[in-house]
């Protein structure tokens, strides 16, 4: 007899966090790989870590409320759980990551690293993630990801074979359209159509720009672009956690 419910089945299938809900995740799961020592986290420790200014985009300035109600709605959700010290005085947080999702160990780091930083390259991952979990080759990498990749839980923004690509988890929510464009290589391009020969003699080829020339203006064009949506991302946020200060202060004025 099967006793998963169906509301189980429903939160194995979470496809989609809010901007809060992924830094609090990512930040239980960090602690879990880099200091099992100090895991389960208190409240305290999981706000630090939040906003911590090292392997972080953007950064962040939750306060202690903010994390306490973004854990409460991951443990509705099933991804967190409360934990009671032996003294019963202070409670501590722990994800439940690995019993909602069959990801493997490595799964686990490369979604956290995209979670704490977002986009970023295939190498620039594979040290990142590495510190969390081995991960030798960037071969390795690709394997990986490729088992997250067929599930729709990341997304790249070309072939995770071609050197220089972006990738990205894709736990977006809807309003954040937060959708990599998917950057075809030569190869990939369909061929020409090939055009009846003339029959009077062949006028010289026009000469064909080198695009080598403009791949130095593109890439900076790509970086400018990157670092204005992070700029945006970040104001965002600040504006957010405006908003929620004024209510607080509002509720302690009673207005």
């Amino acid at each position: 007899m099967n006793d998963t419910t169906q509301e189980e089945k429903e939160l194995l299938h979470i496809t989609e966090l809010s901007r809060q809900q992924r830094r609090v995740i990512g930040v239980l799961l960090e602690k879990a790989f880099t200091t099992p020592d100090q895991y389960p986290l208190t409240l305290k420790a999981v706000t630090t870590g939040c906003n911590q200014k090292s392997n972080r985009d953007p950064v962040s300035n939750y306060s202690e409320s903010q994390v306490f109600e973004t854990l409460d709605t991951l443990r509705e959700m099933g991804l967190v759980a409360v934990i009671h010290s032996d003294s019963g005085r202070t409670e501590r947080y722990r994800h439940y990551m690995r019993r909602r999702f069959n990801f493997t160990e490595p799964q686990l780091a490369i979604l956290t690293e995209l979670w704490l930083r977002g986009r970023q390259t295939m190498g620039e991952l594979r040290g990142r993630a590495s510190r969390m979990v081995p991960i030798e080759t960037l071969d390795d990498l690709r394997n990986e990801f490729k088992g997250l990749l067929d599930q729709k839980y990341v997304q790249s923004n070309g072939s995770i074979e071609r050197r220089g690509i972006e990738v990205d988890h894709n736990w977006y929510q809807e309003r954040e359209g937060k959708t990599l464009g998917f950057e075809h290589s030569p190869e990939e391009e369909p061929a020409a159509i090939e055009r009846e020969p003339s029959s009077s003699a062949a006028a010289p080829k026009a000469a064909t720009p080198d695009l080598s020339e403009f791949s130095a203006v593109i890439e900076q064009l790509q970086h400018e672009n990157q670092s204005l949506r992070r700029e945006i991302e970040t104001i965002t946020q600040s504006l957010e956690e405006l908003k929620h200060q004024l209510i607080e202060l509002k509720q302690e004025l009673g207005s």
